[in-house]
């Protein structure tokens, strides 16, 4: 008897310590409990713990499950915090950005005096041999019009001046810049438009007019431009997005890119699209589907038509605010017959461009030929600002995936319908329509166009309203999408939109350990709610955190 006791009391514990293992020898790298975790899988399941292991997703269940099976040196109680899938916009222009923040800010200015201080303010500070600015808008002014340089010429008769409209579509330039270009009154640029005033350039120019002017443009110091790509990053985190589908870059951007990434802590996950050059035509037949860490470059950007603001977007009929004008191809459909055949030879996307009802209408058919051959093709029309009513079937028929960005709407209700009429708004801003047809939206915000902010994305897409909360009644509100597809559309759906859904967009197990643990629970409420990352991870590490 004795002996049998002193075995049982060294078996007890032993037994316990065996089972102990059993429950806690799992050594995973993080742990995240105590969490609201949105998997945002099919089935919408949302758990309360996750563990974690070389960057990747081991395990998500409940809690107890997971604190028993799993031990790490590092764990995370979320206290009942929302946690989801790092957000990806899926069209944004980083490096555009970059140039804005190193640029006159010109957004939200009042009239074109405020813009000329702005300018003065700038140059007395910077002392630049060449002017660069971006993001006025004539519509916020008591004129309408659009503005003329005659004050610009005054104030700055010899330093070159470019001045980009908040869309990205139009410029101001002054006399000297003008000259320099060789852009006189004679002049004719196919998908452009080079506005006079009595007989002579007033300065403003539309689309492919605005290429001369380009070329001219010296580009910023390097390191000044690395460091506002690295402004640009950490404000991304603090909002918890974790991925930007860069919409359209050069040969150039690319090595820029990879020594980002190798030097100075480029940690976002980045979808390239690139331009249509030579160059970058030769690099796709050359490497293919090409990743190079957190670069990932499969697809083309093409430039169909201009924007609706600098009515350079192509409409099947005149705009209702200027008669007999249709705005601009601003690349031919020849050219982009002739880029769909090399993207399809090379397996890449083709994602164009293409805001008025007849560019998407071009657009709708060319992509035909392509589903005929290959029905998962995920080929984008970006923006699909404007479609014609009897045209939104093609984008399901044709397998057309709309990327869209739901603060253009109510960036755009200020003058949208003085642009087109009350009867062609039936087709515009169409996102339920869109997403009806298709089954899914890639969403973006177009930054620096719009606001990086994800949160004034889901107060668009939902309630149809700006950070203000106007309009009070939501814009045409009838295509409002929920909050769960706004969701989807910058995770789920914005990775299928890329070709990595196997990666990220859920949290999954053997899915990237790509997360944000948010500081307040994400709603739709009717009046616009600030919100913030508290932890972002990407692969299982922290690249921002507000301790």
């Amino acid at each position: 008897m004795r002996f049998i006791f002193t075995f049982s009391f060294f078996l007890i514990p032993f037994l316990t310590l065996i089972l102990n293992s059993c429950y806690k020898g799992k050594s995973v790298d993080l742990i995240v409990h105590n969490a609201k975790i949105h998997t945002m899988n099919d089935a919408n399941v949302v758990s309360e713990a996750m563990a974690i292991k070389d960057g990747k997703i081991v395990e998500v269940g409940p809690e107890r499950q997971i604190l028993n099976r799993y031990s790490a040196n590092e764990e995370i109680d979320a206290m009942g915090k929302d946690v989801y899938p790092g957000f990806t916009d899926a069209h944004g222009h980083i490096l555009s950005y970059a140039q804005q923040i190193l640029s006159v800010d010109l957004v939200g200015c009042k009239s074109m005096d405020e813009l000329l201080v702005r300018i003065e303010k700038y140059q007395q500070k910077n002392k630049r041999k060449f002017i660069v600015g971006r993001g006025w808008d004539q519509s916020l002014w008591t004129s309408k019009d659009f503005p003329t340089n005659e004050k610009l010429n005054k104030l700055f008769p010899t330093i070159p001046i470019c001045l980009t409209r908040i869309d990205g579509h139009a410029l101001l330039a002054n006399d000297a810049l003008l000259k320099l270009a060789s852009i006189d009154p004679s002049t004719k640029i196919d998908g452009g438009i080079i506005h006079l005033k009595d007989g002579k350039c007033s300065g403003f120019l539309v689309d492919n007019a605005m290429n001369p002017i380009y070329k001219l443009i010296p580009p910023f110091p390097k390191n000044e431009i690395i460091d506002a790509i690295g402004e640009i990053q950490t404000e991304l985190f603090q909002y918890g997005i974790t991925g930007v589908h860069e919409a359209g870059i050069q040969f150039e951007d690319i090595a820029l890119f990879k020594e980002l990434i190798d030097k100075h802590d480029f940690d976002l996950n980045l979808y390239a699209m690139l331009m249509s050059s030579d160059k970058n035509i030769d690099f796709a037949k050359k490497n293919g589907v090409y990743t190079y860490k957190n670069l990932l470059i499969r697809s083309f950007k093409v430039m169909g038509d201009g924007a609706l603001g600098s009515r350079g977007a192509l409409l099947k009929q005149p705009y209702s605010d200027q008669h007999n004008h249709f705005g601009v191809l601003t690349t031919s459909m020849d050219e982009m017959k002739r880029i769909a055949s090399i993207c399809e030879k090379v397996g890449y996307q083709m994602n164009t461009h293409a805001i008025g009802d007849s560019t998407n209408k071009i657009m709708l058919d060319i992509y035909q030929r392509i589903f005929e051959t290959n029905r998962d093709h995920r080929w984008r029309i970006e923006h699909a600002q404007v479609v014609d009513p009897k045209d939104f079937d093609l984008f399901g028929k044709y397998g057309v995936f709309p990327s869209v960005q739901p603060t253009h709407a109510v960036s755009d209700q200020r003058w949208a319908e003085d642009r087109i009429g009350t009867k062609r708004m039936m087709g515009a801003y169409a996102y339920k329509t869109l997403l009806n047809q298709y089954g899914m939206l890639a969403i973006g915000t177009d930054f620096p166009v719009e606001l990086t902010d994800p949160f004034l994305t889901i107060h668009a897409a939902v309630n149809r309203m700006n950070g203000d909360n106007y309009p009070s009644g939501g814009f045409y509100n009838n295509e409002s999408i929920t909050l769960q597809e706004c969701i989807k559309g910058m995770t789920t759906w914005a990775a299928f939109a890329s070709f990595q859904e196997n990666e990220i967009g859920t949290l999954e197990k053997g899915k990237d350990a790509t997360f944000v643990i948010f500081e307040n629970p994400v709603v739709a409420l009717k009046e616009f709610q600030p919100n913030f990352s508290s932890y972002t991870y990407i692969k299982g590490k922290k690249v921002y955190s507000t301790e």
